[in-house]
């Protein structure tokens, strides 16, 4: 009797030692921020209508037209007077930069956001194991990634991954980098790096399609500090929940639409086509698709479910030229998240995205305000918004944040985090916050530039202001 009770009691141990392990495993990939710092430049950086209108005027291959498009562009953009340009368009320089102009400007940031951030997180640069960089327009020898080691002396067997080419949503990409790592290594510290170089990409021709990104695109940065120790869980912000990853490269619709090139006379910029928004709305509706059965309860799912049915059946009975397509999703987002941290690719952009989720003003609000504020910082703006939220004291402990950027490739990526604890740290947000929302948005542009549409001719310079000869 014995003998049989050890036979069933030694598999029944094992068995529960295996799943204990299984959970105790599974603990430790788990992705944790302990803390992020945004990099805000010097305010003399700052581009205000008046000096844009000197770097515009400094462009000698703009006429009439390009000055019209360029004032509805700028109008319309959600751009306000706050936002930073590299010092080399201050010094006059943007027709001619130089490698050291971009190192220069990256170099600003690391020792600013990386600083602050080891500073306040009490971590010392000796600690961090891995290292994933994400710089998209600009490459270097050594990578700049070795710049941040030289910089702050990291250990010599940390992991390195220096990313480029991967647009406004490599952030995501670097994150999905540093969550891979920690399923399979335990007890470990990353800082992930992301920013965009400007200093050598500002466009100087006359191409509209590549005028547009020196309306939208302004210099920023983010450093954030992963881990996935259970003994840091408690000073943990964030957990990753999920992310997902959508790449439609192999279409050549969306593969050319945001895409980096010379134009005509050989002056190097960067193309937003015309079917871009047609490309974004695609990988946005792909990566959803994905995304919604990880995000949303079940009795979200069952009501899909149902409405479809009866679409699919109401459909089957209605003559085709009497079906009309929609443009919002048929899921209610709001069901499994709290807050929409959307990326500020523009005012369109951030249009789109509450169309298609059907989320109130005040779900747009921290995008539209970062938009404003900071303008498009590339791969970083998710943690401006971020950031903004944090600094209104929206989140609490146990709420969830759906991040969704657009970029380069093309791709969309989207990821639900989950608040560890009540947050309120106003980061670069400090000296303004009060500020925000403002009464309005208007942007000072039409009211002073606005005479160019006055201007009848656009191929004769008679009688035009000095500002155009």
């Amino acid at each position: 009797m014995e003998l049989l009770y050890l036979l069933y009691l030694i598999p029944t141990l094992y068995s529960c030692f295996l799943i204990w392990k299984m959970l105790e495993e599974r603990r430790d990939r788990e992705c944790y921020i302990l803390n992020y710092q945004c990099y805000k430049p010097p305010n003399d950086r700052m581009l205000d209508t008046e000096f844009c209108g000197k770097l515009i005027k400094r462009c000698e291959n703009l006429g009439p037209n390009e000055y019209r498009f360029l004032l509805k562009a700028i109008v319309s953009s959600g751009i306000g007077e706050q936002t930073y340009a590299p010092r080399n368009i201050f010094e006059g320089r943007e027709g001619a930069p130089t490698l050291r102009d971009g190192i220069e400007e990256m170099e600003e940031f690391f020792s600013d956001a990386i600083g602050k951030l080891l500073a306040k997180s009490k971590v010392s640069p000796s600690e961090i194991d891995v290292l994933v960089v994400n710089i998209s327009m600009l490459a270097a020898v050594p990578s700049l990634s070795s710049r941040i080691i030289n910089r702050y002396k990291l250990r010599h067997d940390v992991k390195v991954y220096n990313l480029t080419g991967m647009g406004c949503s490599a952030s995501l990409i670097s994150m999905d980098i540093v969550k891979n790592i920690f399923k399979t290594q335990r007890n470990k510290l990353a800082l992930l790096i992301t920013s965009e170089s400007l200093s050598p990409n500002w466009y100087t021709g006359n191409d509209r399609s590549m005028i547009l990104a020196n309306c939208l695109f302004r210099i920023g940065g983010c450093a954030v500090l992963l881990t996935n120790k259970r003994s840091l869980k408690d000073r943990a912000m964030l957990r990753l929940k999920c992310l997902v990853r959508t790449h439609h490269g192999a279409r050549e619709e969306a593969y050319g639409c945001c895409i980096q090139r010379e134009d005509d006379q050989g002056k190097l910029g960067f193309h937003l086509g015309k079917n871009l928004p047609k490309a974004a709305t695609r990988a946005f509706v792909d990566n959803l698709r994905v995304m919604a059965p990880k995000i949303l309860p079940v009795r979200e799912l069952l009501r899909f479910l149902f409405v479809s049915l009866i679409k699919k059946v109401n459909k089957n009975n209605t003559p085709k030229s009497a079906s009309t397509g929609a443009t919002k999703s048929p899921l209610n987002f709001r069901t499994g998240v709290d807050h929409f941290c959307l990326h500020t690719g523009g005012k369109a952009v951030i249009d789109g995205i509450g169309l298609s989720l059907d989320l109130s003003e005040y779900d747009l609000e921290p995008a539209r305000m970062t938009l404003h504020r900071f303008g498009n910082t590339s791969a970083s703006s998710l943690w401006y918004v971020l950031s903004y939220m944090e600094a209104k004291k929206r989140l609490k402990k146990g709420d969830t944040v759906f991040m969704i950027s657009f970029g380069a490739g093309f791709k969309c990526n989207s990821c639900l985090w989950e608040v560890m604890k009540d947050l309120g740290d106003p980061n670069v947000w400090d000296d303004c916050i009060d500020d925000y929302p403002p009464e309005s948005l208007d942007n000072p542009f039409m009211r002073t530039y606005g005479w160019i549409n006055e201007v009848e001719d656009p191929y004769t310079y008679e009688n035009i202001p000095d500002f155009l000869k």
